[in-house]
Order: C-alpha cells, then sequence, then structure tokens
C-alpha cells in the first residue's frame, strides 16, 4: 500500500542526491547553499541568507508561538576508507550512499518537506522557521549563532540529527581544557630539577578516578578523559612543563563553568583552561507538551552523549532525526529511502495538530 508520503519522499530523495553532488564539507558549504535557495526559491518561498546560512518563515499568524526546525548543510571530510565516490549519490537496494546522506541532509530534506506542508496547513496554531545551517560540524561561529539573533523569539526547536527518529531530550554538553602542570629544569645524572611531567600525572589520575555526584537519569555521569599529552625535548634533562588536554562530557545536572570550578578546586599543580565553556548540556522537559504528544504517537525518548546545534540554543529544543548516529563519520555512509519517508511522516504528524 502506498504512502500518503510517497511524493514528499520522492522530491526529498531527489534533492538529497542533488546535494551529495556538491562536496559541502564545514567552512566550504557555498555550492550545496545555493543549490538549497535555489530550490526554496522556487518552491515559492523568500530565503534569507547570511554566509552559508538559510533561513525561511511560513506566512505569520500574529502573537503566535515560534517553532523552529533546523538542520545541517555541512558535512566532515571523506575519509581514506571510503570504497565508494563519497559524492556519488548512487541508490542500491534501497540504500542511497553518500557522504552527509545520513548526518545530516535526510534530516534537511525531511524537514524541508514537513516545513513545505505545515507552512500551508490551516490548522496550523504556530510560526514557524526552517533553518539550514552551515559549520555544525565544526561548531563554527559563522554556523546557526550568527543568525540566532535574525530568528526572533523561539519557543521550540526541533534539530534535525540521525536518532532513528526517537526524541533526544538531553543532550551531553562538552568542554575541552588545556592542561599546564609546571617544575624546574635539572641533568637527569645528578638528580635535578622538578618534573612537570610527574606533577601532571598525578593530576591526571585525578581525571580517571573523580566522579561527580550527580549523575543523570538520562545521560550518566559526568565523563571526562585525557586525550593528549606533552612534555621533553631531551632524554637527559627533566622537564620543566608538561600540557595535557582534557576531554569534559558535562550532563544536565553542572554547567560548564561548575564543572570547570570543581575540577580546579581539585588540581594540585596543574593550571587548567577552557577553550570555551558556551557547549553546555540541552534539553527538554518531559512534561513539554510535544514530548507528551510524541510519546502518545508512540515515540521514545533517550539522552544523547553527542553534541549538535542544540548547544546553542536556549529554548526548550530536542534532537530527532531520520537515520543512525552510528553510521555518521563512516566510510560508506548511506540513508535508507524508508527512513527519509518515516522522517518526513513523523514530522509532520507530530506537529500539524500540535498546540502549546
Amino acid at each position: 500500500m502506498p504512502s500518503p508520503y510517497d511524493q514528499q519522499t520522492r522530491e526529498a530523495v531527489a534533492l538529497l542526491q542533488r546535494m551529495i553532488a556538491v562536496p559541502s564539507v564545514s567552512r566550504e558549504e557555498a555550492g550545496v547553499a545555493d543549490l538549497l535557495a535555489g530550490f526554496l526559491r522556487d518552491k515559492g518561498l523568500e530565503v534569507q541568507r547570511e554566509m552559508n546560512n538559510l533561513w525561511v518563515k511560513a506566512p505569520e499568524i500574529p502573537d503566535a508561538p515560534c517553532i523552529l526546525l533546523n538542520s545541517h548543510l555541512d558535512t566532515v571530510k571523506p575519509s581514506a576508507s571510503w570504497t565508494r565516490d563519497p559524492f556519488s549519490p548512487d541508490i542500491v537496494d534501497g540504500k542511497l550512499f553518500g557522504l552527509g546522506s545520513n548526518d545530516a541532509g535526510a534530516s534537511v530534506v525531511s524537514l524541508l518537506q514537513a516545513f513545505l506542508f505545515l507552512a500551508g496547513c490551516p490548522q496550523r496554531k504556530f510560526n514557524l522557521i526552517l533553518a539550514i545551517t552551515a559549520e555544525e560540524e565544526v561548531t563554527g561561529k559563522n554556523g546557526i549563532l550568527l543568525i540566532l539573533d535574525k530568528l526572533g523569539k523561539i519557543d521550540l526547536a526541533i534539530v534535525g540529527e540521525p536518532t532513528g527518529m526517537r526524541m533526544a531530550v538531553a543532550e551531553r554538553g562538552l568542554m575541552v581544557l588545556d592542561g599546564v602542570a609546571t617544575g624546574k629544569t635539572g641533568h637527569t645524572a645528578r638528580r635535578e630539577g622538578v618534573n612537570a611531567l610527574y606533577r601532571a600525572m598525578d593530576d591526571i589520575a585525578w581525571f580517571r578516578t573523580f566522579r561527580f555526584p550527580e549523575v543523570s537519569p538520562l545521560l550518566g555521569e559526568v565523563g571526562m578523559a585525557v586525550t593528549m599529552i606533552q612534555a621533553g625535548y631531551q632524554h637527559n634533562v627533566v622537564p620543566d612543563k608538561c600540557t595535557f588536554v582534557v576531554d569534559v562530557r558535562t550532563n544536565e545536572h553542572y554547567t560548564n563553568e561548575q564543572a570547570l570550578e570543581i575540577i580546579r578546586s581539585h588540581m594540585k599543580y596543574s593550571e587548567v583552561t577552557p577553550r570555551s565553556t558556551n557547549l553546555n548540556s540541552s534539553g527538554i522537559s518531559l512534561q513539554h507538551p510535544v514530548i507528551r504528544r510524541g510519546y502518545a504517537l508512540g515515540l521514545t525518548s533517550f539522552g544523547s552523549p553527542t553534541l549538535s546545534d542544540q548547544t546553542r540554543l536556549t529554548c526548550p529544543s530536542f534532537k530527532m532525526g531520520p537515520g543512525d548516529s552510528a553510521r555518521s563519520h563512516t566510510a560508506d555512509e548511506y540513508i535508507l529511502l524508508k527512513e527519509v519517508e518515516e522522517g518526513i511522516r513523523v514530522y509532520i504528524t507530530l506537529l500539524k495538530d500540535f498546540s502549546f
């Protein structure tokens, strides 16, 4: 039995094939932004653009709350492990292959089709914005941050990422720390100096064993991992400086600033400096009307360990889109055609009769 969304699915898949054929690595998205802008204009929409970020608005309903539909048009660089041409949008056995097909091209074209449907829906009770943005994969300053103040007040956001159309109602935050332990140089044969590497190791041991007391039912513990270390330049010279890098993933119980304060209070020898504290954990109440509606429709929810542009938003938001996060950033990436249909269907069904 044919799906009522067959036409939208065919158009979405054809557009996604065109997108895949245009390389759109982060900070080099102009070509695919041009493509999408042209597609939207052909639909009679007034497209606004800031660098490689696009947004369109549905006809305004005065004094109504506003929902933002957002996903990203940039991709990571293709790895050497690809066995196919990453820019050849081939369909084989119901799979559409190509770089960005899963992350997050399928979300882009599914949200776009949902926007087109909902914009003309007579029973719509909310304002609606579709924003297709750049530099998500590198958390760049010229992505969604560049246009947020131009979108106006947003009351709810749905961020399109591959979640298997499960609602990611919480998302871990990210903080990268640069640590420096200092000592004093000396000759190893005379056992002189103060070894900065040993000092750093004492602090690194704390990162390995400490547990933040507040554990999230959705996101689990705050995660910390020391991932890089550098010290010394000669075998017989005691190093006077040791640097290391720590990856910190916060849950909703701690802002990055709060986690940083706790970390600093436990450092014996090292100074730690955050590259940024802006990427906090984000999410939405399980009692929010849209989440309750999702549950009523049979959708499930989870806490996401991965980061997205959701962390840039200050409004209630959740992450949901077609595809599988495990395929993201992998060789021979693909999306199932039936996943595109599911994305369009679920987005429309969730929102067509929705009210706050």
